[in-house]
Protein backbone atom coordinates (compact mmCIF):
# COMPACT_ATOMS: atom_id res chain seq x y z
CA UNK A 1 0.00 0.00 0.00
CA UNK A 2 1.60 3.32 -1.02
CA UNK A 3 1.99 5.96 1.64
CA UNK A 4 0.42 9.35 1.11
CA UNK A 5 1.36 12.91 1.93
CA UNK A 6 -0.86 15.96 2.40
CA UNK A 7 -1.57 17.78 -0.84
CA UNK A 8 -0.07 21.04 0.41
CA UNK A 9 3.22 19.23 1.08
CA UNK A 10 3.03 17.44 -2.26
CA UNK A 11 2.52 20.76 -4.06
CA UNK A 12 5.51 22.27 -2.26
CA UNK A 13 7.70 19.29 -3.16
CA UNK A 14 6.57 19.38 -6.77
CA UNK A 15 6.88 23.14 -7.07
CA UNK A 16 3.57 22.96 -8.93
CA UNK A 17 0.69 25.44 -9.04
CA UNK A 18 -1.95 25.64 -6.37
CA UNK A 19 -4.77 23.17 -6.87
CA UNK A 20 -8.11 22.69 -5.14
CA UNK A 21 -8.08 21.80 -1.45
CA UNK A 22 -10.19 18.79 -0.54
CA UNK A 23 -11.62 18.00 2.88
CA UNK A 24 -9.31 15.27 4.20
CA UNK A 25 -12.05 13.72 6.33
CA UNK A 26 -14.65 13.54 3.54
CA UNK A 27 -12.27 12.89 0.65
CA UNK A 28 -9.10 11.30 2.07
CA UNK A 29 -7.82 9.93 -1.23
CA UNK A 30 -8.40 13.19 -3.10
CA UNK A 31 -6.88 15.28 -0.31
CA UNK A 32 -3.62 13.32 -0.20
CA UNK A 33 -1.29 12.50 -3.07
CA UNK A 34 0.16 8.96 -2.91
CA UNK A 35 3.93 8.79 -2.61
CA UNK A 36 5.18 7.07 -5.74
CA UNK A 37 8.73 5.82 -6.08
CA UNK A 38 10.90 7.16 -8.87
CA UNK A 39 10.61 3.95 -10.97
CA UNK A 40 6.79 4.05 -10.68
CA UNK A 41 6.67 7.71 -11.73
CA UNK A 42 9.12 7.12 -14.59
CA UNK A 43 7.17 4.15 -15.98
CA UNK A 44 3.88 6.02 -15.57
CA UNK A 45 5.17 9.11 -17.35
CA UNK A 46 6.46 6.93 -20.19
CA UNK A 47 3.21 4.95 -20.56
CA UNK A 48 0.96 8.00 -20.23
CA UNK A 49 3.17 10.02 -22.58
CA UNK A 50 3.14 7.23 -25.18
CA UNK A 51 -0.65 7.07 -25.07
CA UNK A 52 -1.18 10.83 -25.20
CA UNK A 53 1.19 11.33 -28.14
CA UNK A 54 -0.95 9.01 -30.27
CA UNK A 55 -4.40 10.28 -29.37
CA UNK A 56 -6.25 13.14 -31.09
CA UNK A 57 -5.74 15.35 -28.02
CA UNK A 58 -3.58 18.28 -26.97
CA UNK A 59 -2.12 17.93 -23.48
CA UNK A 60 -0.43 20.94 -21.92
CA UNK A 61 1.65 20.58 -18.76
CA UNK A 62 2.36 23.29 -16.19
CA UNK A 63 5.85 23.94 -17.58
CA UNK A 64 4.45 24.58 -21.07
CA UNK A 65 5.33 21.17 -22.51
CA UNK A 66 2.65 19.85 -24.88
CA UNK A 67 1.85 16.40 -26.20
CA UNK A 68 -0.51 15.12 -28.86
CA UNK A 69 -1.28 15.96 -32.47
CA UNK A 70 -4.26 18.19 -31.60
CA UNK A 71 -7.85 17.97 -30.43
CA UNK A 72 -9.59 18.67 -27.12
CA UNK A 73 -7.23 20.27 -24.59
CA UNK A 74 -6.22 18.67 -21.29
CA UNK A 75 -4.34 21.00 -18.92
CA UNK A 76 -2.19 19.18 -16.35
CA UNK A 77 -1.62 21.70 -13.54
CA UNK A 78 0.36 19.41 -11.23
CA UNK A 79 2.19 16.80 -13.32
CA UNK A 80 3.96 15.15 -10.38
CA UNK A 81 0.71 14.55 -8.50
CA UNK A 82 -1.06 13.54 -11.74
CA UNK A 83 1.52 10.85 -12.53
CA UNK A 84 1.80 9.70 -8.91
CA UNK A 85 -1.93 9.09 -8.69
CA UNK A 86 -2.13 7.22 -12.01
CA UNK A 87 0.99 5.22 -11.19
CA UNK A 88 -0.35 4.01 -7.85
CA UNK A 89 -4.11 3.88 -8.44
CA UNK A 90 -4.58 3.68 -12.22
CA UNK A 91 -7.85 5.09 -13.52
CA UNK A 92 -9.09 5.64 -9.97
CA UNK A 93 -6.12 7.96 -9.56
CA UNK A 94 -6.95 9.68 -12.84
CA UNK A 95 -10.42 10.52 -11.53
CA UNK A 96 -9.12 11.54 -8.10
CA UNK A 97 -6.61 13.83 -9.78
CA UNK A 98 -9.52 15.58 -11.48
CA UNK A 99 -11.43 15.82 -8.19
CA UNK A 100 -8.35 17.47 -6.67
CA UNK A 101 -8.09 19.97 -9.55
CA UNK A 102 -4.68 18.69 -10.68
CA UNK A 103 -5.91 18.55 -14.26
CA UNK A 104 -8.82 20.05 -16.15
CA UNK A 105 -10.24 20.34 -19.65
CA UNK A 106 -12.24 23.20 -21.20
CA UNK A 107 -14.21 20.55 -23.13
CA UNK A 108 -14.25 17.74 -20.58
CA UNK A 109 -16.71 15.58 -22.52
CA UNK A 110 -14.68 15.96 -25.69
CA UNK A 111 -11.45 14.93 -23.98
CA UNK A 112 -13.06 11.99 -22.19
CA UNK A 113 -14.75 10.86 -25.42
CA UNK A 114 -11.34 10.51 -27.06
CA UNK A 115 -10.07 8.49 -24.09
CA UNK A 116 -13.19 6.29 -24.04
CA UNK A 117 -12.93 5.60 -27.77
CA UNK A 118 -9.38 4.29 -27.22
CA UNK A 119 -9.98 2.58 -23.87
CA UNK A 120 -9.00 -0.85 -25.20
CA UNK A 121 -5.55 0.25 -26.41
CA UNK A 122 -4.45 2.98 -24.00
CA UNK A 123 -2.23 0.51 -22.15
CA UNK A 124 0.31 -1.52 -24.15
CA UNK A 125 -0.68 -5.20 -24.57
CA UNK A 126 2.28 -6.42 -22.49
CA UNK A 127 1.18 -4.31 -19.53
CA UNK A 128 -2.47 -5.27 -20.00
CA UNK A 129 -1.50 -8.90 -19.51
CA UNK A 130 -0.20 -7.90 -16.08
CA UNK A 131 -3.47 -6.17 -15.18
CA UNK A 132 -4.25 -8.69 -12.44
CA UNK A 133 -1.01 -7.83 -10.66
CA UNK A 134 -1.56 -4.06 -10.38
CA UNK A 135 -5.28 -3.40 -10.74
CA UNK A 136 -7.21 -2.92 -7.50
CA UNK A 137 -9.77 -5.61 -6.70
CA UNK A 138 -13.35 -4.89 -5.77
CA UNK A 139 -13.72 -4.81 -1.98
CA UNK A 140 -15.77 -7.55 -0.37
CA UNK A 141 -17.77 -4.86 1.43
CA UNK A 142 -19.35 -3.88 -1.90
CA UNK A 143 -20.64 -7.36 -2.77
CA UNK A 144 -24.33 -7.15 -3.62
CA UNK A 145 -25.61 -9.47 -0.96
CA UNK A 146 -29.01 -8.37 0.38
CA UNK A 147 -27.33 -6.30 3.11
CA UNK A 148 -24.57 -5.11 0.79
CA UNK A 149 -27.09 -4.00 -1.83
CA UNK A 150 -28.95 -1.87 0.72
CA UNK A 151 -25.73 -0.11 1.67
CA UNK A 152 -24.59 0.33 -1.94
CA UNK A 153 -27.93 1.72 -3.10
CA UNK A 154 -28.19 4.07 -0.14
CA UNK A 155 -24.77 5.58 -0.84
CA UNK A 156 -26.00 6.90 -4.19
CA UNK A 157 -29.77 7.20 -4.18
CA UNK A 158 -30.16 8.43 -0.60
CA UNK A 159 -27.79 11.37 -1.09
CA UNK A 160 -30.68 13.85 -1.28
CA UNK A 161 -33.92 13.97 -3.25
CA UNK A 162 -33.35 17.72 -3.54
CA UNK A 163 -29.97 17.14 -5.18
CA UNK A 164 -31.44 14.94 -7.90
CA UNK A 165 -34.31 17.38 -8.42
CA UNK A 166 -31.77 20.07 -9.32
CA UNK A 167 -30.74 18.37 -12.56
CA UNK A 168 -33.54 15.93 -13.44
CA UNK A 169 -36.71 17.12 -15.18
CA UNK A 170 -40.07 17.25 -13.45
CA UNK A 171 -40.67 13.51 -14.02
CA UNK A 172 -37.62 12.76 -11.80
CA UNK A 173 -36.61 10.02 -14.23
CA UNK A 174 -32.98 8.93 -13.84
CA UNK A 175 -32.46 6.80 -16.94
CA UNK A 176 -32.10 7.36 -20.68
CA UNK A 177 -34.85 9.25 -22.46
CA UNK A 178 -35.93 8.62 -26.06
CA UNK A 179 -35.94 11.78 -28.19
CA UNK A 180 -37.52 12.50 -31.56
CA UNK A 181 -34.34 14.15 -32.85
CA UNK A 182 -31.02 15.81 -31.96
CA UNK A 183 -29.90 18.14 -30.56
CA UNK A 184 -32.53 18.07 -27.84
CA UNK A 185 -33.68 20.99 -25.73
CA UNK A 186 -34.26 20.83 -21.97
CA UNK A 187 -37.94 21.64 -22.52
CA UNK A 188 -38.30 18.35 -24.44
CA UNK A 189 -36.76 16.09 -21.80
CA UNK A 190 -39.92 15.28 -19.81
CA UNK A 191 -41.78 14.27 -22.98
CA UNK A 192 -38.77 12.17 -24.04
CA UNK A 193 -38.80 10.39 -20.68
CA UNK A 194 -42.50 9.65 -21.04
CA UNK A 195 -41.82 8.31 -24.54
CA UNK A 196 -39.22 5.92 -23.09
CA UNK A 197 -41.55 4.79 -20.30
CA UNK A 198 -44.46 4.28 -22.67
CA UNK A 199 -42.29 2.16 -24.97
CA UNK A 200 -41.42 -0.08 -22.04
CA UNK A 201 -45.04 -0.37 -20.93
CA UNK A 202 -46.07 -1.24 -24.48
CA UNK A 203 -43.32 -3.87 -24.68
CA UNK A 204 -44.59 -5.40 -21.45
CA UNK A 205 -48.21 -5.26 -22.63
CA UNK A 206 -49.30 -3.16 -19.65
CA UNK A 207 -52.94 -2.05 -19.71
CA UNK A 208 -56.14 -2.12 -17.69
CA UNK A 209 -56.02 -4.81 -15.00
CA UNK A 210 -52.38 -5.81 -15.61
CA UNK A 211 -50.58 -6.98 -12.50
CA UNK A 212 -47.19 -5.31 -12.89
CA UNK A 213 -44.02 -5.83 -10.88
CA UNK A 214 -41.46 -3.03 -11.15
CA UNK A 215 -37.95 -3.81 -9.90
CA UNK A 216 -36.32 -0.48 -9.14
CA UNK A 217 -38.83 2.29 -8.38
CA UNK A 218 -36.77 5.39 -8.91
CA UNK A 219 -39.03 8.27 -7.93
CA UNK A 220 -42.14 6.55 -9.23
CA UNK A 221 -42.83 7.96 -12.69
CA UNK A 222 -43.15 4.57 -14.42
CA UNK A 223 -45.49 3.29 -11.69
CA UNK A 224 -47.64 6.41 -12.10
CA UNK A 225 -47.93 5.99 -15.86
CA UNK A 226 -48.70 2.29 -15.50
CA UNK A 227 -51.43 3.09 -12.95
CA UNK A 228 -52.87 5.67 -15.35
CA UNK A 229 -53.30 2.80 -17.82
CA UNK A 230 -55.29 0.89 -15.22
CA UNK A 231 -52.53 -1.44 -14.06
CA UNK A 232 -52.04 -2.59 -10.46
CA UNK A 233 -48.38 -1.98 -9.63
CA UNK A 234 -46.07 -3.44 -7.04
CA UNK A 235 -42.78 -1.54 -7.14
CA UNK A 236 -39.62 -2.50 -5.23
CA UNK A 237 -36.84 -0.19 -4.08
CA UNK A 238 -33.98 -0.23 -1.57
CA UNK A 239 -33.80 3.57 -1.31
CA UNK A 240 -35.67 5.04 1.66
CA UNK A 241 -35.39 8.56 0.21
CA UNK A 242 -36.79 7.53 -3.16
CA UNK A 243 -39.61 5.52 -1.62
CA UNK A 244 -40.71 8.41 0.58
CA UNK A 245 -41.00 10.82 -2.34
CA UNK A 246 -42.47 8.21 -4.70
CA UNK A 247 -45.22 7.41 -2.18
CA UNK A 248 -45.99 11.12 -1.87
CA UNK A 249 -46.27 11.43 -5.65
CA UNK A 250 -48.53 8.37 -5.83
CA UNK A 251 -50.86 9.82 -3.18
CA UNK A 252 -50.97 13.21 -4.89
CA UNK A 253 -51.85 11.54 -8.21
CA UNK A 254 -54.70 9.60 -6.59
CA UNK A 255 -53.27 6.15 -7.33
CA UNK A 256 -52.69 4.87 -3.79
CA UNK A 257 -55.20 2.08 -4.43
CA UNK A 258 -53.28 0.89 -7.51
CA UNK A 259 -49.62 1.35 -6.56
CA UNK A 260 -47.74 -0.31 -3.69
CA UNK A 261 -44.11 0.72 -3.20
CA UNK A 262 -42.17 -1.69 -1.00
CA UNK A 263 -38.77 -1.26 0.61
CA UNK A 264 -37.72 -4.68 -0.60
CA UNK A 265 -34.83 -6.46 -2.30
CA UNK A 266 -35.72 -8.12 -5.61
CA UNK A 267 -34.72 -11.47 -4.06
CA UNK A 268 -37.47 -11.02 -1.47
CA UNK A 269 -40.26 -10.46 -4.01
CA UNK A 270 -43.28 -12.74 -3.76
CA UNK A 271 -46.31 -13.51 -5.91
CA UNK A 272 -46.68 -13.69 -9.66
CA UNK A 273 -47.39 -10.96 -12.18
CA UNK A 274 -48.57 -10.54 -15.76
CA UNK A 275 -45.64 -8.26 -16.54
CA UNK A 276 -42.30 -7.24 -15.04
CA UNK A 277 -40.43 -4.03 -15.84
CA UNK A 278 -36.93 -3.15 -14.64
CA UNK A 279 -35.19 0.01 -15.83
CA UNK A 280 -31.41 0.34 -15.48
CA UNK A 281 -31.37 -1.68 -12.28
CA UNK A 282 -29.32 -4.64 -13.49
CA UNK A 283 -26.21 -2.44 -13.38
CA UNK A 284 -26.50 -2.49 -9.56
CA UNK A 285 -26.91 -6.28 -9.31
CA UNK A 286 -23.30 -7.40 -9.79
CA UNK A 287 -22.06 -10.25 -11.96
CA UNK A 288 -22.18 -12.70 -9.04
CA UNK A 289 -25.95 -12.24 -8.74
CA UNK A 290 -27.03 -11.93 -12.37
CA UNK A 291 -28.26 -15.56 -12.40
CA UNK A 292 -30.40 -14.88 -9.31
CA UNK A 293 -31.75 -11.65 -10.79
CA UNK A 294 -32.86 -13.23 -14.06
CA UNK A 295 -34.22 -16.29 -12.28
CA UNK A 296 -36.32 -13.89 -10.17
CA UNK A 297 -37.73 -12.23 -13.29
CA UNK A 298 -38.75 -15.66 -14.56
CA UNK A 299 -40.10 -16.88 -11.24
CA UNK A 300 -42.27 -13.83 -10.65
CA UNK A 301 -43.74 -13.88 -14.18
CA UNK A 302 -46.89 -15.84 -15.01
CA UNK A 303 -46.87 -18.13 -18.08
CA UNK A 304 -47.60 -16.01 -21.12
CA UNK A 305 -46.22 -12.93 -19.38
CA UNK A 306 -43.70 -10.36 -20.63
CA UNK A 307 -40.59 -8.70 -19.16
CA UNK A 308 -39.39 -5.30 -20.37
CA UNK A 309 -35.82 -4.56 -19.34
CA UNK A 310 -33.76 -1.42 -19.95
CA UNK A 311 -30.03 -1.90 -19.44
CA UNK A 312 -26.81 -0.03 -20.05
CA UNK A 313 -24.33 -2.30 -21.84
CA UNK A 314 -20.66 -2.40 -22.77
CA UNK A 315 -18.64 -4.62 -25.14
CA UNK A 316 -18.29 -8.15 -23.83
CA UNK A 317 -14.50 -8.28 -23.92
CA UNK A 318 -14.28 -5.01 -21.97
CA UNK A 319 -16.80 -6.31 -19.43
CA UNK A 320 -14.72 -9.43 -18.91
CA UNK A 321 -11.63 -7.28 -18.33
CA UNK A 322 -13.43 -4.98 -15.90
CA UNK A 323 -15.63 -7.34 -13.91
CA UNK A 324 -13.10 -8.02 -11.14
CA UNK A 325 -11.47 -4.57 -11.18
CA UNK A 326 -12.26 -1.78 -8.75
CA UNK A 327 -13.11 1.39 -10.68
CA UNK A 328 -13.46 5.08 -9.93
CA UNK A 329 -17.22 4.84 -10.59
CA UNK A 330 -17.54 2.01 -8.07
CA UNK A 331 -15.50 3.88 -5.47
CA UNK A 332 -17.30 7.22 -5.71
CA UNK A 333 -20.61 6.88 -7.55
CA UNK A 334 -22.10 3.38 -7.84
CA UNK A 335 -20.55 1.03 -5.28
CA UNK A 336 -20.94 -2.60 -6.31
CA UNK A 337 -22.06 -1.67 -9.82
CA UNK A 338 -21.08 -3.42 -13.04
CA UNK A 339 -22.40 -2.77 -16.53
CA UNK A 340 -23.20 -6.02 -18.39
CA UNK A 341 -22.76 -6.84 -22.06
CA UNK A 342 -25.59 -7.98 -24.32
CA UNK A 343 -23.78 -11.33 -24.51
CA UNK A 344 -23.79 -11.65 -20.72
CA UNK A 345 -27.47 -10.72 -20.48
CA UNK A 346 -28.53 -13.20 -23.13
CA UNK A 347 -26.36 -15.97 -21.69
CA UNK A 348 -27.88 -15.45 -18.24
CA UNK A 349 -31.40 -15.52 -19.67
CA UNK A 350 -30.63 -18.70 -21.61
CA UNK A 351 -28.85 -20.48 -18.76
CA UNK A 352 -30.99 -19.50 -15.76
CA UNK A 353 -34.53 -18.92 -17.02
CA UNK A 354 -37.23 -20.26 -19.29
CA UNK A 355 -37.57 -16.83 -20.88
CA UNK A 356 -36.99 -16.11 -24.55
CA UNK A 357 -35.39 -12.97 -25.98
CA UNK A 358 -38.14 -11.60 -28.21
CA UNK A 359 -36.73 -8.15 -29.06
CA UNK A 360 -33.77 -5.88 -28.41
CA UNK A 361 -33.29 -2.24 -29.38
CA UNK A 362 -30.18 -0.13 -28.72
CA UNK A 363 -30.29 3.68 -28.54
CA UNK A 364 -27.03 4.87 -26.98
CA UNK A 365 -27.06 8.25 -28.76
CA UNK A 366 -30.20 9.11 -26.80
CA UNK A 367 -28.40 8.47 -23.53
CA UNK A 368 -25.55 10.77 -24.54
CA UNK A 369 -28.10 13.51 -25.15
CA UNK A 370 -29.90 12.80 -21.88
CA UNK A 371 -26.62 13.03 -19.98
CA UNK A 372 -25.68 16.28 -21.73
CA UNK A 373 -28.89 17.88 -20.51
CA UNK A 374 -28.36 16.59 -16.96
CA UNK A 375 -24.72 17.68 -16.93
CA UNK A 376 -25.44 21.19 -18.17
CA UNK A 377 -28.23 21.54 -15.63
CA UNK A 378 -26.02 20.26 -12.80
CA UNK A 379 -22.98 22.41 -13.58
CA UNK A 380 -25.21 25.47 -14.03
CA UNK A 381 -26.49 25.15 -10.46
CA UNK A 382 -23.26 24.98 -8.48
CA UNK A 383 -24.55 27.47 -5.89
CA UNK A 384 -27.71 25.43 -5.33
CA UNK A 385 -25.65 22.23 -4.96
CA UNK A 386 -23.46 23.98 -2.38
CA UNK A 387 -26.52 25.26 -0.53
CA UNK A 388 -27.58 21.63 0.00
CA UNK A 389 -24.30 21.00 1.85
CA UNK A 390 -22.24 19.44 -0.96
CA UNK A 391 -18.71 20.86 -1.25
CA UNK A 392 -16.62 21.81 -4.28
CA UNK A 393 -14.94 18.39 -4.44
CA UNK A 394 -18.36 16.74 -4.65
CA UNK A 395 -19.25 19.16 -7.45
CA UNK A 396 -16.15 18.20 -9.43
CA UNK A 397 -16.77 14.52 -8.70
CA UNK A 398 -20.31 14.65 -10.08
CA UNK A 399 -19.38 16.84 -13.03
CA UNK A 400 -16.73 14.27 -13.91
CA UNK A 401 -19.19 11.38 -13.44
CA UNK A 402 -21.79 12.92 -15.74
CA UNK A 403 -19.19 13.91 -18.37
CA UNK A 404 -17.46 10.51 -18.13
CA UNK A 405 -20.80 8.76 -18.67
CA UNK A 406 -21.78 11.00 -21.58
CA UNK A 407 -18.40 10.37 -23.19
CA UNK A 408 -18.94 6.62 -22.90
CA UNK A 409 -22.10 6.84 -24.98
CA UNK A 410 -20.74 9.41 -27.46
CA UNK A 411 -17.73 7.19 -28.17
CA UNK A 412 -19.84 4.04 -28.57
CA UNK A 413 -18.04 2.39 -25.65
CA UNK A 414 -21.41 2.24 -23.86
CA UNK A 415 -24.88 1.56 -25.22
CA UNK A 416 -28.35 1.22 -23.73
CA UNK A 417 -30.86 -1.48 -24.67
CA UNK A 418 -34.55 -2.14 -24.27
CA UNK A 419 -35.21 -5.89 -24.12
CA UNK A 420 -38.43 -7.87 -24.34
CA UNK A 421 -38.39 -11.32 -22.78
CA UNK A 422 -41.40 -13.61 -23.08
CA UNK A 423 -42.51 -16.68 -21.18
CA UNK A 424 -44.29 -19.49 -22.96
CA UNK A 425 -47.75 -20.43 -21.72
CA UNK A 426 -47.93 -24.25 -21.88
CA UNK A 427 -51.71 -24.13 -21.43
CA UNK A 428 -52.18 -22.62 -24.89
Amino acid sequence: MPTVEPRAVARHRAGGPRTLPADAERWPDAAAVPRASWPVRAVTEAVVGRALRRLPLRVRFADGTTLGPGGPLIEVRDPKAFHARIGTRGLIGFGESYMAGEWDAPDLVGALTVLAAHAADLIPPRLQRLRGAWAQRQPDAQRNTPDGSRTNISRHYDLSNDLFALFLDETLTYSSAVFRGFPADWSLLAAAQHRKIDRLLELAGVGGGTRLLEIGTGWGELALRAAARGAHVTSLTLSKEQRELALERVREAGYADRVAIELCDYREARGTYDAVVSVEMIEAVGVEFWPVYFHTLDERLTPGGRVALQAITMPHERMLAARDTYTWIQKYVFPGGLIPSTTAIEQAVRDHTGLAVAARDGFGAHYAETLRLWRERFTGQADEVAALGFDATFGRLWSFYLAYSEAGFRSGYLDVQQYLFTKENPAR
